[in-house]
């Protein structure tokens, strides 16, 4: 009875998660009619704190240009490893045994391996030969701007020049044995570059101080504007075409159809664009576009803002079809060799795989071949059915505007008597997507309902979209989208109202300030990682003091002045200060979690310890957990434990639901020495005061 029951749900959603886009009446019935699947389920069992800190064991897997191996990084212990695994068949055999390598890239004659870390770029033969190493980053800003597909060999970097007392930007080639050719100097900043045949820069897009634009680059160096960018439009140049047009994906308006969608893109040589392709639903930017390594045209696109979903291009459209059809109902990764026959790479996706499922498939047959799934790369990840689904939904807003976000209802669990989370994005310039996210399915897994708004002012459907807010991000249209959204989920019969929570992180940490704040009657309960306690504040700090006002690259000043966010502003500065938590402080009266880094340099440390005071002062409930040199988010293990940990700790106490699993002994020990202060729910904890 229970295999039937479960077999029923999980077609249910299926079907579910393969419908095309509804109306609200017909959203609303969809979702509780997956609520309803969703409860028929066996109740998960509850997973241990470690298994949502998504350490995967794959960390990358690229396919070769011809399609005849996979070259992927494995963590092994306490290192990391790089592999090389024959399509046509036999066993992987490791290149290199120790790497911290996060990204990789084979070069166009599938014969080496470019291995990008944070701070430096290796390249490894196919034959396990090393070459040279360049060091990224440091006084000259390297970075790795992308494979030169003009030669068998080379990537593209990005340098800074030292020039007096100004500095100017190159653009040089460096092949796999260290040799280096300068293919521009500039005084700006080139964000990156097309390439003809014969390896010239024929075209580069480049920021002008308060703008980007696109050029052509004529043979004698000069250049030719063909686009100026808007604030928020981006171009990424996939190739330079043998008739003189450009393939791009990217944002401009233009006057291509879709101009408010990020798309894939066609400049002829007239400088007319033209859009290839773009989400047929309009609703979704284009997430990433699959492209032939040797002809350069362009194969697929993804679209992952809503439900996942991905399209074949041209020729390639039967191929895609048939892979798209093998799985149902979840998001799809693609990586094509060069030529009909060439294998594809295919990742298999979805919110309740912590990690992707690898599989090749070959054209020339149909079939489809799980790889890289052996029980030292599949173990410890959690099963599938112990996550909770996400459900794409969209509503309507007061205003009428329709607004997308994300529900997860664990399964087996009626979801009219459970508590319901809020998850706010960080940001605001930021999106929830489909897949695993680690943080609401460990909020799932005990129980929760989890909300995740994507509120206008988010990125990922239409540059219009998130520039509807305005600059109304205090207690104003954003947070309206969010509670709007809380509501209508509990119309719908989505949650208990008697004990809704609001969680989020950086700009998703002020959200819940907010929320606590201006709606205390809806939201019971805190969690905040990070918060601007007052965002007119908090952006001012950031562009005259924090690690990203004005840079070579980009300007936040421009960009938070195109969103109305410019707090330099007198009267935008006025506007949030008067909505902020901070300003609001005296109504904050519901119990509270906050956490933060000591050595942030996004959001001041001293700004939330200023807040804290304040509410302490005033005998507001509230706890402060703080890693003492950790930046804007935790990376190391403790830490992020301790994060999930109070985080649950904080829910639990004051929504209900299960015990936490206790603190271990070097857990607890970090608690004991990072909680500054320590509300009823963590006293016995913290270190006790001396005496």
């Amino acid at each position: 009875m229970t295999t039937l029951r479960s077999l029923c749900g999980t077609l249910a959603l299926c079907a579910l998660l393969l419908a095309p886009r509804t109306l609200p009446a017909q959203a609303a019935e969809s979702l509780r009619a997956a609520e309803a699947a969703q409860r028929a389920l066996p109740r998960a069992p509850r997973l241990p704190r470690a298994a949502f800190l998504e350490n995967r064991t794959l960390v990358a897997a690229e396919l070769s240009p011809a399609g005849d191996a996979v070259a992927y990084l494995r963590e092994q212990k306490d290192s990391r490893a790089l592999w090389l695994l024959p399509t046509g068949g036999g066993n992987a055999r490791m290149l290199v045994g120790s790497t911290q390598a996060e990204q990789m890239m084979w070069s166009r004659d599938g014969r080496w391996l470019f291995l990008r870390a944070s701070r430096v770029l290796t390249m490894v033969g196919r034959d396990g030969r090393t070459g040279v190493r360049v060091p990224l980053g440091g006084s000259e800003r390297r970075r790795v701007i992308k494979l030169d597909p003009s030669q068998p060999a080379a990537v593209l970097l990005g340098e800074r020049v030292a020039a007096g007392k100004g500095e100017r930007w190159r653009v040089v080639r460096m092949d796999a044995r260290g040799r280096r050719t300068v293919l521009r100097e500039d005084a700006r900043w080139m964000h990156d570059v097309a390439l003809d045949a014969a390896g010239r820069i024929v075209a580069l897009a480049r920021f002008e101080g308060d703008h980007d634009a696109l050029y052509r680059v004529r043979p004698d160096g000069t250049l030719h504007e063909v686009l100026r960018l808007r604030p928020m439009e981006r171009l990424d140049l996939l190739a330079a075409r043998a008739d003189g047009s450009l393939l791009m994906a990217g944002n401009p308006a233009g006057t291509a159809p879709g101009g408010d969608f990020r798309r894939v893109m066609r400049l002829d040589a007239n400088d007319r664009l033209q859009t290839l392709h773009q989400d047929p639903r309009g609703e979704a930017d284009l997430d990433e576009v699959v492209v032939d390594p040797r002809t350069q045209q362009p194969l697929a696109a993804s679209y992952r803002s809503t439900v996942a979903a991905t399209y074949g291009i041209g020729d390639a459209q039967a191929v895609v079809a048939d892979i798209v059809r093998r799985f149902p109902g979840r998001d799809i990764g693609l990586q094509a060799g060069s030529g009909a026959s060439a294998r594809w790479l295919v990742s298999e996706r979805a919110a309740t795989l912590r990690d992707p499922r690898w599989y090749l498939y070959d054209p020339r047959d149909g079939r489809l071949r799980r790889i890289l799934d052996d029980p030292g790369i599949t173990a410890g990840a959690p099963e599938e059915a112990a996550l909770a689904r996400k459900l794409a939904i969209a509503y309507t807003a007061s205003d009428g505007r329709r607004v997308h976000g994300f529900v997860l209802l664990p399964p087996g669990v009626d979801a009219a008597h459970a508590p319901l989370i809020a998850h706010v994005h960080g940001g605001p310039i930021n999106h929830f997507r489909p897949g695993f996210d680690g943080v609401a399915q460990f909020l799932a897994n005990r129980g929760y309902v989890v909300f995740q708004s994507n509120f206008r002012g988010s990125t990922g459907h239409g540059r219009a979209y998130t520039f509807a807010p305005d600059g109304d991000y205090g207690n104003g249209r954003v947070q309206r989208d969010i509670v709007e959204g809380v509501r209508w989920l509990l119309a719908q019969g989505i949650g208990d109202a008697a004990r809704v929570g609001i969680v989020g992180h950086s700009f998703g940490g002020y959200a819940a300030l907010l929320g606590l704040t201006f709606q205390p009657d809806l939201f019971k309960v805190g969690v905040a990682g990070s918060p601007p306690a007052d965002l007119g504040w908090g952006m001012r700090w950031l562009v005259d003091a924090g690690e990203q006002g004005d840079l070579p690259d980009r300007s936040l000043k421009q960009t938070l002045h195109a969103l109305s966010l410019d707090a330099t502003d007198p009267g935008v500065f006025a506007r949030l200060h008067a909505q902020s938590p901070l300003a609001n402080a005296s109504k904050m009266r519901r119990p509270l979690l906050l956490m933060a880094g000591g050595a942030d340099r996004t959001v001041a440390i001293r700004s939330v310890i200023d807040y804290v005071a304040r509410l302490k002062a005033q005998g507001s409930p509230v706890t402060l957990l703080v890693e003492p040199n950790g930046g804007h988010s935790p990376v190391e293990p403790v830490p992020r434990e301790a994060y999930l940990f109070a985080m649950e700790s904080m829910l639990q106490r004051h929504l209900g639901g299960p015990q936490p699993e206790p603190p271990g002994p070097r857990l607890r020990a970090y608690l004991r020495e990072n909680l500054r202060l320590a509300g009823p729910e963590f006293r016995a904890l913290a270190k006790k005061p001396a005496r």
